[in-house]
């Protein structure tokens, strides 16, 4: 039997980017994954990608991953366009009114755990304290109150302090622990594509709420080519991703406003159905989960994935400091700190998810006039509207010290 000081589960970039975090620390981590993306990228990009916030960026920075992203490719965008369809309602950000060069970039998922696997494990850089076990999975798990132990697929067993559960919505870790989840339904999926647009983006990533749900253009780097990401009621959805080609940029172009002219629809199109989950318990003794695997929350502002970092290295932060002090990591005394703190958080953006949700839900002329003075009303209240956009792009609130810039 093996013995490290903590097991990630999941080598997704949530899973990766608390790996690279812990990177040359004293801690000795394994991180057990089934499958690794593909190495290489093709010309055309990923259906998943992700809008990556500034405070996401500070976190691949600090963490050595954010070159290996450069190194492939990205798309930073500087403006974001909100409005409702058939309503005077609009609301623009620009990154200049902040004094600052983007709002944040968007990135195929793949590209971001290919950058962090460099940073973990490339060249003579790599780090000596991290080992991947790669294909493997998990197969039983036991937490004492000495440690847990974990058996892998392939015969392996882990004795570790603590393990992490980065495996995702569905985790297996946390089944295993049987920590209630409370979640409900959203009713909706999200229609995922790659899309040829007739015009440029320029760089600006573009959201409309419709009475279906709301439908993002997210910017990729050829100036003409975008990721779309369309919430809309499931039946609908897996009609659309049935539908020729020519009928679905038809319906895309029409709910889209015709703001980006002609849309042609480039590869395969996927749904997934959404689904928001919070974990009762985001720490046990012996146990954290992280990410996904702690909650879920609907894409309509793109902050999935940077809760998840966030976590991340807040997580580290964690360990780091009790590893400094001598404390036992898996402890769930020494943990409490980063549940209330992440715990917290996560409840906040999916309040704020379930609001926008609803206020943004259905076309009663009543409610559209609502929204209407809104969102205008928020346009023109520059105090207001920087408020919202700093807290999307990660510039204010409790946070990491490496989402600050800092070390840990």
């Amino acid at each position: 039997m093996q013995t490290v000081d903590l097991v990630i589960v999941g080598g997704g970039m949530v899973g990766l980017g608390l790996a690279a975090a812990l990177k040359n620390s004293a801690l000795s981590v394994a991180v057990v994954e089934g499958q690794l993306p593909e190495p290489a990228l093709g010309e055309a990009p990923d259906n998943r990608v992700s809008a990556l916030s500034l405070a996401s960026q500070h976190i691949l920075q600090g963490v050595g991953a954010w070159a290996g992203i450069e190194g492939r490719r990205l798309q930073p965008y500087d403006k974001m366009a909100v409005w409702e369809q058939d309503s005077f309602g609009h609301i623009d950000f620009d990154a200049a009114s902040l004094r600052q060069s983007a709002l944040g970039h968007i990135v195929e998922n793949r590209v971001i755990q290919l950058a962090l696997l460099d940073a973990i494990l490339g060249g003579s850089n790599g780090a000596s304290n991290i080992q991947l076990l790669t294909p493997a999975r998990a197969q039983s798990l036991q937490c004492g109150e000495a440690g847990a132990v974990l058996l892998l697929d392939d015969g392996r067993a882990l004795s570790a302090k603590l393990v992490v559960a980065a495996d995702g919505a569905h985790s297996w870790v946390r089944r295993q622990a049987d920590i209630p989840l409370t979640s409900w339904d959203y009713g909706h999926h999200a229609l995922v594509a790659t899309v040829r647009t007739a015009e440029p983006h320029d760089g600006v990533a573009r959201q409309i709420f419709t009475p279906d749900g709301p439908l993002a253009f997210l910017p990729l780097w050829q100036p003409d080519l975008c990721s779309i990401v369309w919430s809309i009621p499931a039946a609908r959805a897996e009609a659309l991703c049935d539908c020729d080609e020519e009928q679905f940029n038809r319906q895309l172009m029409a709910a889209f406003d015709g703001r980006l002219g002609l849309c042609k629809v480039e590869g395969a199109r996927s749904a997934i159905p959404l689904t928001a989950r919070y974990a009762r318990d985001f720490a046990r003794e012996r146990l954290v989960l992280v990410g996904d695997a702690a909650h879920t929350i609907h894409p309509l502002a793109g902050q999935g994935v940077n809760l998840g970092l966030l976590d991340a290295a807040a997580l580290a932060e964690q360990l780091l400091k009790s590893q400094r002090a001598g404390a036992d990591i898996g402890l769930l005394a020494n943990l409490r700190g980063y549940e209330r703190w992440r715990k917290s958080e996560a409840a906040r953006m999916l309040a704020a998810m379930e609001g926008l949700k609803r206020l943004f839900g259905g076309s009663n002329p009543l409610k559209k006039l609502v929204r209407g003075l809104g969102l205008r009303a928020v346009d023109a209240l520059t105090p207001l509207k920087t408020q919202v956009i700093r807290a999307a792009m990660g510039l204010d609130g409790e946070l990491p010290a490496l989402a600050k810039g800092e070390k840990i």
